[in-house]
């Protein structure tokens, strides 16, 4: 389990481009990207979709599974 903070906003429309992850808003306008990756490999498309969309990485975190997000 993987939550990703980005300073932009994301709306609703990039869901499918990010799936499985969920998209969420972030205190001071940014997003969060919450769920489940099956591997590293993953891991590593979706980081390499944020810089494709030139989008700035604030903080990544593993979660336990079951633990709410950690980024406030």
């Amino acid at each position: 389990m993987y939550q990703i903070w980005i300073e932009e906003p994301l709306g609703d429309e990039w869901a499918e481009w990010f799936a499985p992850l969920a998209i969420g808003s972030a205190p001071g306008g940014g997003a969060t990207l919450t769920g489940l990756l099956p591997d590293q490999a993953a891991l590593h498309g979706v980081l390499a979709r944020i810089r494709d969309l030139n989008l700035t990485l604030v903080a990544l975190a593993r979660l336990l599974p079951g633990a709410g997000p950690r980024l406030r």
